[in-house]
C-alpha cells in the first residue's frame, strides 16, 4: 500500500528555519534507512506558507487566489513523503523511528482502484494502471 506521510509545520519551519546541521544529519540517516529498505518512493520539504498560495473554488468553479502566509501552523504541511509499505502499522513503526521532534506526522493511505470497489469500472481501473505505468517509465 502507498502511504502519504505529511510532516506538519512548526513555528520554526514557518519562519524559514529548516533545522540545525545535527538535525539534518539525523534526518538524512533516517531517509537512508528508508531508501535501503525500499520504503520511500518520493520525499521533499516545502517552503514556508509565506511563499505559497492557495486557490479556493466556489460551487460554480470560480476561483480566488489567496497569498500566504496561512494561519494555524498546526494544520500546515512542511514536508511530505510517499512510502510503499505492507500496512499502516508498518508506516507507523517507521515514523516512530524518525528523528522528528516537537512536531506531528500524519499518515494517509493513497487511494487506489480497490478503494472504490464497484463504483470504479474495470476499464477505468485498467486505463489508470496503464497511465501510471507509462508515467513511471518516463521518469
Amino acid at each position: 500500500m502507498k502511504v502519504m506521510v505529511l510532516g506538519k509545520a512548526t513555528e520554526r519551519s514557518e519562519a524559514g528555519e529548516f533545522g540545525t546541521a545535527e538535525e539534518f544529519a539525523a534526518m538524512d540517516l533516517f531517509n537512508e534507512q528508508l531508501v535501503e529498505a525500499g520504503v520511500v518512493l518520493a520525499a521533499d520539504g516545502l517552503q514556508p506558507t509565506s511563499k505559497g498560495k492557495r486557490v479556493a473554488f466556489d460551487a460554480d468553479g470560480n476561483t480566488t487566489v489567496i497569498d500566504g502566509p496561512f494561519a494555524e501552523t498546526k494544520e500546515l504541511v512542511a514536508g511530505f513523503s510517499i512510502w510503499e509499505v505492507a500496512s499502516m502499522d508498518e508506516a507507523v513503526e517507521w515514523v516512530k523511528r524518525s528523528p522528528v521532534r516537537d512536531s506531528e506526522v500524519e499518515l494517509r493511505k493513497v487511494l487506489d482502484a480497490e478503494d472504490f470497489a464497484d463504483s470504479f469500472p474495470a476499464e477505468l481501473a485498467e486505463a489508470e494502471e496503464r497511465a501510471r505505468e507509462e508515467s513511471a517509465t518516463k521518469q
